[in-house]
């Protein structure tokens, strides 16, 4: 058969051979509504992106953790909660519930120095008594892209080169300078904000948007948000995180398990945003956008319940590395929106998860709930258990069934079943403004961090080629003027200063430097 590639042939395809015409969207039903599973581009793109790295995760993989508690307090603010959701663990007053929480860097490796510019993981496991809840955030609010389509390019974008496997700035810059909806967290990200001085003085959010579902059957949407109480919040500046990652390369680590030895618990408040179930089309943007922010003055934060953290791991593998964390992992009450990201996700890490840990990773005891379990899953690696229930026929591993196995559960309330009229398509949001909050981010900057940001956006865009500095340059300008005015000057200089091309950033060309320059001679043994 006759081969028609050719060498100047730079169409993308998938493993198939199949020419992909569009690969920023997933197929959805209209431009927000659900996606469907007959995306078969994105799964395929998606699961062999879950299988790059064998064991350690492909992302997240630097990371701590420990065990605690979440303490509700009956209240959605002012309000009662059951108003808003049915979920058993906030009803009460005083309701604990079992925590464990893992923090992480995300895009770097397992050995990596915990003072890079990154976003950090904040993954908490609710063991409920209607099973497990995860909720899987960062510890900024939003994220770079909309659509999980790019998800597995946005990460190779930000890996190193896979060629030199050396870091460089251009790479990331070449993605998010054409993804325009990256502009807003990019800002956040080489702000202080970027660096995070510890884990325990770090918020947490749930990214993306949810749905709270009362008795009834009526959905809100919710964002979710950890905030800390005692403890305070704290960034580094770039020199700052240098000077600490010449002395320590674990020091988060060794802060989270210092504090909780101690007895220095750290504690967090879950707050929730809630908005009402629609398109809400008075506002510039749409709220199942993941790169966009809810004004909280507009959708303020409602105090749910407390986080406290007072016991470490006993084996850091068992607990910390083989911990499994899924966005599909809700209990009655907690539900789905249509944000595109979040249900990419969804399949995601749970598909992760049974490559990374293994087929029966819900039987290891970090992950396991603390509740009955009871399914008529059998086998695979590793099975540790058979999920059967007392007095259940083992000869039954089927449902329905008359002869002694299980029974389907009885509805706890009014099951939530939004409606959709729409078409199939690939397509963008309507309202994606992906620069309106990069500007008011820039703008609610203090000085301090206005003056870090900027300097660390132009040592890292200086390595850049001259057109992904210009496009980087409109996008800060759209956002507010006086930031891409400063970048564009910063640059500048910057390139007057330059005496050699190189790869890498300024200051990791430095750092080469002062290796080469550096040390003793010595003969050999």
């Amino acid at each position: 058969m006759e081969n028609r590639t050719t060498d100047t042939d730079m169409t993308l395809t998938n493993r198939q051979g199949h020419p992909i015409s569009d690969n920023q969207n997933i197929r959805t039903v209209g431009n927000r509504g659900p996606s469907t599973l007959e995306n078969y581009h994105y799964i395929e793109k998606i699961s062999h992106f879950d299988r790059e790295r064998i064991p350690e995760r492909v992302v997240h993989a630097r990371g701590a953790g420990a065990h605690g508690y979440f303490e509700a307090y009956g209240k959605v603010g002012d309000e009662p909660v059951a108003k808003y959701t049915r979920a058993k663990l906030f009803q009460e007053a005083g309701k604990r519930t079992p925590v464990f929480v893992r923090f992480s860097s995300v895009v770097h490796g397992g050995h990596s120095p915990e003072t890079f510019r990154d976003p950090r993981g904040f993954a908490t496991k609710f063991y409920t008594e209607d099973g497990n809840w995860d909720l899987v955030g960062n510890n900024l609010k939003i994220f770079f892209i909309r659509d999980p389509l790019k998800f597995p390019d946005m990460v190779h974008a930000f890996r190193p080169d896979p060629v030199t496997n050396l870091s460089n700035p251009e790479r990331m810059f070449d993605f998010v300078s054409n993804s325009p909806e990256a502009t807003h967290m990019v800002t956040f990200v080489f702000s202080p904000w970027g660096i995070p001085a510890n884990y325990r003085q770090m918020q947490g959010s749930g990214v993306n948007t949810y749905k709270w579902v009362n008795k009834d059957g009526e959905a809100v949407l919710v964002k979710y948000h950890w905030e800390p109480l005692k403890q305070g919040m704290k960034n580094l500046t770039q020199k700052e995180a240098e000077m600490i990652q010449a002395k320590n390369t674990s020091h988060a680590t060794q802060d989270l398990y210092e504090a909780i030895e101690r007895g220095d618990y750290p504690e967090w408040e879950l707050c929730v945003q809630i908005m009402s179930d629609d398109e809400h089309p008075e506002l510039d943007f749409d709220p199942l956008d993941p790169t966009k922010l809810w004004d909280h003055e507009r959708f303020p934060f409602l105090r749910v319940g407390k986080m406290v953290l007072n016991k470490n791991p006993e084996n850091y593998f068992a607990e910390v590395e083989q911990s499994a964390f899924g966005t599909g992992v809700l209990v009655d009450g907690l539900d789905f929106s249509d944000d595109k990201l979040l249900q990419g996700r969804t399949f995601s890490y749970s598909d992760t998860q049974r490559y990374r840990v293994g087929t029966n990773y819900l039987q290891l005891p970090i992950n396991a709930p603390k509740t009955h379990v009871a399914t008529n899953q059998r086998d695979g690696q590793m099975t540790l258990i058979v999920d059967r229930a007392p007095g259940q026929n083992p000869h039954v591993n089927y449902e329905p069934s008359s002869l002694g196995g299980l029974k389907e559960a009885a509805p706890s309330g009014k099951e939530h079943q939004p409606s959709y009229n729409a078409s199939l398509v690939r397509e963008k949001i309507n309202r994606t403004n992906d620069f309106a909050q990069a500007g008011d981010t820039y703008r609610k900057f203090e000085d301090w961090e206005r003056d870090e940001l900027i300097s660390n956006l132009v040592d890292a865009l200086s390595v850049c080629k001259p057109h992904i500095q210009q496009k980087m340059i409109e996008y800060f300008t759209q956002a507010d003027s006086d930031y891409g005015r400063r970048v564009s000057e910063g640059l500048a200089k910057a390139k007057m200063e330059m005496e050699m091309e190189h790869m890498g950033s300024k200051s990791a060309q430095e750092g080469a430097e002062a290796a080469d320059h550096s040390g003793q001679r010595t003969d050999g043994y």
